[in-house]
């Protein structure tokens, strides 16, 4: 099964534009905690460093649909070089703003350009796409890389921007970031052989893509989804704070990042059988149950079990939605489509932070973790309901 690994970069340049895909999506998980390291080092209030970072998160799951829907009416580099070249520019913007002290809401608009940030995982799985289109079975596998690669972004992403900022100077970390995407969009725009063709629209495909038939209830899914991870690393933090020490949440969030990837290495490597919608019902189903115990947490190494159990679910979850986004959405979509779901997930995240945080501050540290539960049956719920359109709207 394994070989199927291998397999996935026999075509000439895969390699290439998946090295060039890894270190352009680094600065999407440096950036916001960059951005929060960066002013609080220089003596601004933790309430304004969150808001501007989170007026960058929001503003890039706005706005990545739009720039994806772009990318396939004209192509990956002809859109991805102007945009990472404003994103670039806003984040410049954003550090000379801190540095001179500019009003706030220069602060706010540069974040808020920084947005416009290509969804380089959206980019790289429509390449994988057009390789593997006539076997599903390599498709599946190099999702699951993909999805792999995603969590080891966001385990040495916020570490890099953290270290750099509050080793070095404080804009460090953003510039890093900045320097990082600009290099991986170059290199990635410069892999022309295995980039995806424009293909036609289909006639009455106007509008938005989550007009196709299920993708919305996929976004709804994802967002209850994110909202449930995106808890438990704000509980987590709070957590280790409150009962033993604030720095070994790094270890334990590592941990449930290390069950994610794990989970998704194993399965991209295993056959998919039985209907894909059957198997992200299961996938989230087995979120649900696995979140429970963290309601019940009382010491430091059953809170580590409990986390790795509860991020294995994770990676299956998402290489099981974008191999379904897959099936649901025509060719000439393919980007936004996947494009919707990233921005589901981040939209669901930036609400666990801000709910679970409320929860937190009024309820205590453990009583975060119903944030989670909550989001996760929410997101079963939601499946549930949902899985005989998607199942109808799979078969059209």
């Amino acid at each position: 099964m394994l070989s199927d690994y291998r397999r996935i970069f026999s075509p000439a340049g895969s390699v290439l534009f998946s090295t060039a895909g890894f270190v352009s999506r680094l600065p999407q998980s440096m950036i916001g905690v960059g951005i929060v390291t960066m002013l609080s080092q220089l003596g601004r209030e933790y309430w304004l460093a969150g808001s501007i970072s989170a007026a960058q998160t929001l503003a890039a799951a706005a706005i990545g649909p739009q720039i994806s829907r772009l990318v396939d009416r004209h192509g990956q580099r002809r859109v991805v070089l102007p945009t990472t070249a404003v994103t670039v520019a806003a984040i410049c913007a954003l550090l000379l703003c801190t540095r001179h002290a500019a009003p706030d809401w220069t602060l706010y608009v540069s974040a808020a350009a920084a947005g416009c940030m290509p969804s380089m995982g959206a980019l790289v799985r429509s390449r994988w796409s057009e390789l593997h289109r006539e076997s599903p079975r390599l498709l599946h596998t190099a999702y699951a890389l993909e999805s792999v690669l995603d969590e080891v972004v966001y385990v040495i992403g916020p570490i890099l921007a953290i270290t750099l900022s509050t080793g070095g100077s404080a804009e460090a970390g953003p510039l890093t970031a900045a320097v990082l995407l600009a290099v991986g969009v170059l290199l990635f725009a410069a892999q022309r052989r295995t980039e995806p063709p424009v293909r036609p629209m289909p006639q009455r495909a106007g509008g938005w893509a989550l007009r196709i038939p299920g993708l919305g209830l996929l976004v709804l899914t994802v967002t209850s989804v994110g909202a449930s991870f995106g808890s438990v690393e704000v509980v987590t933090v709070a957590f280790t704070e409150a009962h033993y020490d604030k720095a070994l949440s790094g270890v334990l969030l590592g941990v449930y990042a290390f069950g994610s990837g794990l989970a998704g290495a194993v399965f991209g490597a295993i056959r998919p059988r039985g209907a894909i919608t059957r198997s992200l019902l299961v996938s989230v189903w087995v979120m649900a149950v696995t979140v429970v115990p963290l309601l019940f947490v009382s010491g430091l190494a059953a809170l580590a079990g409990m986390l790795f159990v509860a991020g294995m679910a994770i990676a299956p979850i998402l290489i099981t939605t974008m191999g379904l986004v897959g099936r649901l959405a025509p060719a000439s979509r393919l980007t936004e489509s996947i494009t919707w779901i990233v921005s589901g997930l981040s939209v669901g995240v930036a609400l666990g932070y801000a709910t679970s945080g409320w929860v937190v501050d009024t309820a205590g540290a453990s009583a975060g973790y119903q944030v989670s539960c909550a989001a996760a049956l929410l997101a079963a719920s939601t499946i549930s309901l949902a899985l005989p359109r998607l199942t109808r709207a799979e078969a059209q």
